[in-house]
C-alpha cells in the first residue's frame, strides 16, 4: 500500500513512497527542463547517491517522516489531506515503518498461505472429478433402507466398526458409512461409499472432519495448516493470521489517507503509468477491493490457532457465546461438555455400542425427522450409555443444524439443540469458520475464497516487486538501505502515542505471536539504525 506520491511536479521535502512496499517513490517526473527523481529531493538541497541508497530496502520516508506542506488541493481530490500537525501526519510514519516491515517479512508466510490456501479453495470441485466413482451413481428406482447398507459396509470391512452414517443427501449421490479400526489412522474414519440403490460398495477413502474431507483435501487442509509438520508447523499459519489483518488495515488507511487528482484512482489502477507507479497504483487498488476478505480470513483463522485460539476461547466462553453441543447421554448426570472445536479435530466416538435394546438406525431416522431434523443429515450411532445423534450438516447459507438425541430403547428424544437457540456470538463463530473452510455458500463461497488467495499473492508480488525497483540503481545490487530518521514516534503527541502503545501491548498480548514478531521487527529495526549511523560516521564527506 501507497504513501503519498504525485503525479504532478513534486516539491521538495514531499515525503513519497510505499509499503508492503513502505519505501520512497523514485519515479521520475517530467519538467520543462529535464526529470526529476521524486525520492532524491530533500529541503534546500539535491541528493545523489546517498538518497538512492536511503530509498532502496528499508527506508520508506525522507526527511524524517515528516508530513508533506500543506497546499491547496486539487478540485475532486479524494481522501483528507493530511495537514503539518495532524493526527494523520504524525502517525503516518509509523504506519508505514509498519506496513513495510510486516509486508516484507512476512511475505514468504503469506505466500505459502495464500498458495496453499487457493488449491484448498479449489479441492472441492477436484474431489467430485477425483473420487467421482465412489461420490456418484445412478440413480434407481428405490431408495434402500439405511440399516441394509450399514450391513453392506459392515460386510465389507468386518474388523472395522461402524461410528456414524450420512445417508445420501440427493439423488445420484453415495451414503458415506464412517467407521473406525485398527488401520485407520487416529482422528480420522473410514468412509465407505455405498450405493443407496442397491447396497453395492463403490470404495472406502480416509475421510476426516465434519465435512468430510476426503484425502486430496485433508492432504491440502493440512499443508495449508501447518506444512503438515504438526504442531510445530501451526506457528507457521498463526503467524501469518496475526498479521494478515495488521498489514490489511494498515495498507487500507496509507492507501485512503494518499493524495490524488482522481476518485476514480482510489477503486481502479491508473492507466499511463509506468514502472513502480504502476505497481502501486494496482497494489492500492486491488488491496483496497480486498481488505475486508482478508481480515475476515485473519480472524476466523485465528479462532482455531495455537496461542491466540485459546484466548478467543476464553473471551468467547466468559461472554456467554461458546458453542453449544446436544447431550446424548442416557443418564443426564454423564453429560458434559464436548471438547474441542466444533468441526475441527472432533473424531467419532469409539465406545462399546450398547447392548440393551435399539430401535434401529432407519427408525432413529423417522423420530428425529418427527423431531424436525430433515434433508441433510449425519447419523452418530449410540454406544454405551449414549443415545442415537442425529444432525443436520446443510451448511450453506441459511444454515440448517439443529439436532437431536434420542434414547435407542424407544425413540424418546432426550436432548435437541436448534441452532436458532446458538448464542450471538457461537453463530457468527459458525458462519466465520465455514466461510473460512468454504462451505457456507458452497460454490460461490469457494470462488470468493479463490478470488482472495490469488489477490493475497498479487499484492504480496507487487509489494516485493516496488521494494525491488528502489534497489540502488548505479551498482544494481539489493541493500538493506538506511532506516528512517530515528525518532520519527516522538512527533506522535503524547496524548495519542500512551493509548497507541497500551492498545499495542494488549493485542501483541492477546495475540501473542504478533506481539513476540512485532518485537523481533523493533529490534531488527534499531540495528538496521545503528549499522546506518556507523555507516554514516566512517563515510567521507563529499
Amino acid at each position: 500500500m501507497p504513501l503519498d506520491d504525485r503525479t504532478t511536479a513534486v516539491p521538495a521535502d514531499s515525503a513519497a513512497g510505499t509499503a508492503l512496499a513502505g519505501t520512497t517513490d523514485a519515479d521520475t517526473t517530467s519538467t520543462g527542463t529535464g526529470t526529476i527523481r521524486t525520492g532524491t529531493i530533500r529541503t534546500g538541497t539535491t541528493s545523489t547517491d546517498t538518497a538512492d541508497d536511503a530509498g532502496s530496502a528499508f527506508a520508506d520516508t525522507v526527511g524524517a517522516g515528516a508530513a508533506p506542506p500543506a497546499e491547496a488541493a486539487p478540485a475532486g481530490t479524494a481522501g483528507a489531506r493530511a495537514g503539518t500537525g495532524s493526527t494523520w501526519s504524525a502517525l503516518r510514519p509509523l504506519f508505514l515503518r509498519l506496513h513495510f516491515y510486516a509486508g516484507l517479512l512476512i511475505a514468504p508466510l503469506l505466500l505459502v498461505a495464500a498458495t496453499s490456501g487457493l488449491l484448498y479453495a479449489l479441492s472441492f470441485q477436484a474431489e467430485k472429478i477425483l473420487y467421482r466413482h465412489e461420490l456418484q451413481v445412478p440413480v434407481g428406482d428405490r431408495v434402500l433402507p439405511l440399516s441394509a447398507q450399514v450391513a453392506a459396509a459392515r460386510a465389507a470391512h468386518p474388523d472395522a466398526t461402524v461410528t456414524a452414517v450420512w445417508p445420501s443427501p440427493e439423488d445420484g449421490a453415495t451414503t458415506r458409512v464412517l467407521m473406525t479400526g485398527p488401520a485407520v489412522e487416529e482422528g480420522r474414519s473410514l468412509a465407505v461409499f455405498v450405493d443407496p440403490y442397491t447396497a453395492d460398495v463403490r470404495g472406502a477413502l480416509p475421510s476426516y472432519g465434519s465435512s468430510g474431507a476426503l484425502p486430496l483435501r485433508t492432504w491440502l487442509s493440512e499443508f495449508h495448516a501447518n506444512l503438515r509438520l504438526g504442531e510445530p508447523g501451526r506457528l507457521y499459519s498463526e503467524t501469518a493470521a496475526s498479521w494478515m489483518w495488521v498489514v490489511a488495515l494498515g495498507g487500507l488507511a496509507l492507501w485512503v489517507g494518499r493524495r490524488r487528482t482522481a476518485r476514480r484512482a482510489l477503486f481502479v489502477p491508473e492507466r499511463g503509468l509506468t514502472s513502480r507507479r504502476r505497481t502501486l497504483s494496482w497494489h492500492g487498488s486491488v488491496g483496497l477491493w480486498a481488505v475486508a476478505g482478508l481480515v475476515v480470513l485473519s480472524a476466523t483463522g485465528l479462532t482455531w490457532s495455537r496461542y491466540a485460539g485459546e484466548n478467543i476461547d476464553v473471551i468467547q466462553t466468559r461472554l456467554g457465546g461458546a458453542t453449544p453441543t446436544v447431550s446424548a447421554a442416557l443418564d443426564p448426570a454423564a453429560a458434559g461438555p464436548d471438547a474441542g472445536h466444533e468441526g475441527h479435530g472432533a473424531g467419532h466416538h469409539t465406545a462399546p455400542a450398547p447392548k440393551g435394546p435399539d430401535i434401529g438406525i432407519d427408525r432413529a431416522v423417522e423420530a428425529a425427522r418427527d423431531a424436525g431434523v430433515a434433508g441433510r443429515i449425519a447419523v452418530t450411532l449410540p454406544a454405551e450409555g449414549q443415545g442415537y445423534v442425529i444432525k443436520e450438516t446443510d451448511t450453506q447459507y441459511p444454515v440448517h443444524l439443529d439436532a437431536v438425541a434420542l434414547d435407542p430403547a424407544d425413540g424418546t428424544v432426550v436432548d435437541e439443540l436448534r441452532f436458532a437457540d446458538h448464542p450471538v456470538l457461537a453463530k457468527l463463530t459458525r458462519f466465520g469458520i465455514d466461510a473460512h473452510m468454504g462451505v457456507l455458500f458452497g460454490l460461490a463461497n469457494q470462488l470468493v475464497l479463490a478470488a482472495l488467495m490469488v489477490a493475497l499473492l498479487l499484492l504480496v508480488l507487487w509489494g516485493c516487486r516496488m521494494w525491488w525497483l528502489r534497489r540502488p540503481t548505479k551498482e544494481r545490487r539489493l541493500s538493506a538501505g538506511r532506516p528512517a530518521p530515528r525518532g520519527a514516534w516522538r512527533k506522535v503527541p503524547v496524548t495519542l502515542l500512551l493509548p497507541l502503545a497500551a492498545a499495542t501491548a494488549l493485542v501483541g498480548w492477546f495475540v501473542p505471536l504478533l506481539g513476540i514478531s512485532l518485537l523481533v521487527f523493533l529490534a531488527v529495526d534499531l540495528l538496521l539504525g545503528r549499522v546506518a549511523r556507523a555507516r554514516t560516521r566512517t563515510t567521507p564527506s563529499a
